[in-house]
C-alpha cells in the first residue's frame, strides 16, 4: 500500500515536473518573440524587441556591432573593414542579391539602406528596415538605430559623450594650429579624385561638425552641398587646406601623388598631410568615429 502511494506521488511529481518545464520553454519561445513597433521612414514596422540574428546590407554594420546586437551578415564593404575585423571574424558576406544565402542565415531582421535591391523579397525573409543615407545627421541616425534594436537609451548615452570628446578635442586643436587654418579631405577613388563636404564619412564629420574647423572656399562653394566633388589633380591646389587629410587605399590610382602640382602644394611641402587607410576610414558609425578622433587627436596634439 505504501509503495503503490509513493509511487504514485512520484509520477505526479515527474508530471507536474514536465509541465512545468514546457511551460518554462514555451514563456522562453515567447519571450524570444516578443517585438517592438518601429517608427521607420516607410511608416510602422513590427521588429524583434531582441534581434539576435541581424543581416546589415547597408553602412550600419558598426552602428550594431556598437549596441552589442549579433551581426550574422554583412556587406563586403564592411567586412574588407580593418576596424571590424574582430566583431565580423564569423560573419558571411551578403548583398542585396543573394537571397537565397540570407534565406540560409536565418535573420531575425535586416537593415538596409533605401537604394537596396529586392527590399520586397527581403521583406518575406524577416522584419527589414531601410535608412536614407544623410536623411538626418550621422549622430542622430546612430541613435535612430539604437530605437530600431531597443538600445536607444545606449546609442543616446553614447552620441551625448562622444559630442563632448570631439568638440573639447576641436578646440585644443585650434588653440594649436589656429582659428582659421583649413583642413581639406582628399580620396581617389575608381580612377577619380574627390574632395569631400561635411558628411561624408573620412572623418569629414568629426573635423567639420564636432571640431569644427574649416574647410577651404572652393571646397565649402563645391562639395559642401552633395558631399563630395570630383575634380583633376590640375585644379588640386585650390582646394587644398592649410592641412591635408588623404583617405588612401593602396588599390586605387594614387599617382596624383607622384605630380609635381601635388608636391607644391603647401600643405605637402610643410609636411602638413595626414594619410590614413580608407577602408577603415569610411564610415560614420560609433567603431570609425572613435577611430577617427584618435588619430586626428594623435596627429595634431601629439607632436
Amino acid at each position: 500500500m505504501k509503495k503503490s502511494l509513493i509511487l504514485s506521488l512520484m509520477l505526479f511529481v515527474l508530471i507536474i515536473s514536465g509541465c512545468s518545464t514546457k511551460e518554462s520553454k514555451s514563456t522562453a519561445d515567447q519571450g524570444s518573440k516578443e517585438t517592438i513597433t518601429y517608427q521607420s521612414e516607410n511608416g510602422p514596422t513590427e521588429v524583434p524587441a531582441d534581434p539576435k540574428r541581424v543581416v546589415v546590407l547597408g553602412s550600419f554594420a558598426g552602428n550594431v556591432m556598437h549596441l552589442g546586437v549579433n551581426i550574422v551578415g554583412v556587406d563586403a564593404w564592411a567586412k574588407d573593414n580593418p576596424r571590424f575585423d574582430k566583431g565580423l571574424k564569423e560573419v558571411e558576406v551578403v548583398s542585396d542579391e543573394s537571397l537565397e544565402k540570407i534565406i540560409e542565415l536565418d535573420p531575425d531582421l535586416i537593415i538596409g539602406l533605401s537604394n537596396t535591391k529586392n527590399i520586397d523579397k527581403l521583406k518575406e525573409i524577416a522584419p527589414t528596415v531601410t535608412y536614407t543615407y544623410g536623411k538626418v545627421d550621422y549622430l542622430t541616425q546612430h541613435i535612430e538605430i539604437g530605437k530600431l534594436l531597443n538600445k536607444e537609451e545606449k546609442a543616446q548615452e553614447w552620441v551625448d559623450d562622444f559630442k563632448k570628446r570631439a568638440q573639447k578635442t576641436g578646440k585644443k586643436i585650434k588653440d594649436k594650429i589656429g582659428e582659421d587654418a583649413t583642413i581639406s579631405v582628399i580620396e581617389s577613388f575608381d580612377k577619380q579624385l574627390y574632395v569631400y563636404g561635411d558628411n561624408w564619412g573620412r572623418g569629414t564629420e568629426v573635423l567639420y561638425q564636432e571640431m569644427e574647423l574649416k574647410m577651404p572656399e572652393k571646397v565649402k562653394e563645391k562639395a559642401l552641398k552633395d558631399g563630395y566633388y570630383a575634380l583633376s589633380t590640375e585644379v588640386l591646389p585650390t582646394f587644398a587646406g592649410d592641412y591635408m587629410v588623404i583617405s588612401k587605399n593602396k588599390e586605387m590610382d594614387n599617382s596624383f601623388q607622384e605630380t609635381d602640382t601635388y608636391k607644391n602644394i603647401p600643405a605637402v611641402k610643410n609636411d602638413r598631410v595626414l594619410e590614413v587607410n580608407a577602408m577603415e576610414f569610411y564610415f560614420n558609425d560609433p567603431i570609425t568615429l572613435e577611430y577617427q578622433l584618435e588619430t586626428f587627436t594623435n596627429y595634431f596634439l601629439g607632436k
